[in-house]
């Protein structure tokens, strides 16, 4: 995968995030893809996993916006990390801003593993299901 093609996977991703779109997200992972949040000790794995972590920070807050992204590609083709800003609008309008990293693995065209490093709290896993 060029670094142009690994860029906009992420891009697909982020977008498919922020615009709370199951389908296109799932879209960009495979099957049996590992999520982590290595900052918080979390560790999910397939698609019924991950949806339920995304489904809960959607469902506890009223939007997620991720912008100011810095790519690293690999140039194997293989990995790219991203280093971004997160700002989440809490239910109570409230904003919550985070300067997050994620590093992705790729196999075939999708993602295989994604390792997120969070400041702060853990918004993908905080509220209960």
């Amino acid at each position: 995968m060029t670094p142009q093609q690994q860029i906009a996977l992420v891009e697909k991703y982020f977008t498919a995030v922020d615009q709370e779109d199951l389908p296109a997200l799932l879209s960009t992972l495979t099957e049996d893809c590992v999520f982590s949040v290595e900052t918080h000790r979390v560790r999910l794995e397939g698609h019924e996993a991950v949806s339920a972590m995304f489904k809960r920070l959607w469902r506890n807050h009223k939007a997620v916006r991720h912008d100011r992204f810095v790519y690293v590609p690999d140039p194997d083709g293989r990995r790219i990390a991203a280093r971004f800003h997160v700002e989440n609008i809490e239910m109570d309008g409230s904003l919550t801003h985070k300067s997050n990293c994620n590093f992705f693995e790729i196999t075939g065209e999708r993602f295989s593993a994604v390792a997120v490093y969070m400041s702060g709290a853990n918004t993908l896993d905080r509220a209960p299901t």
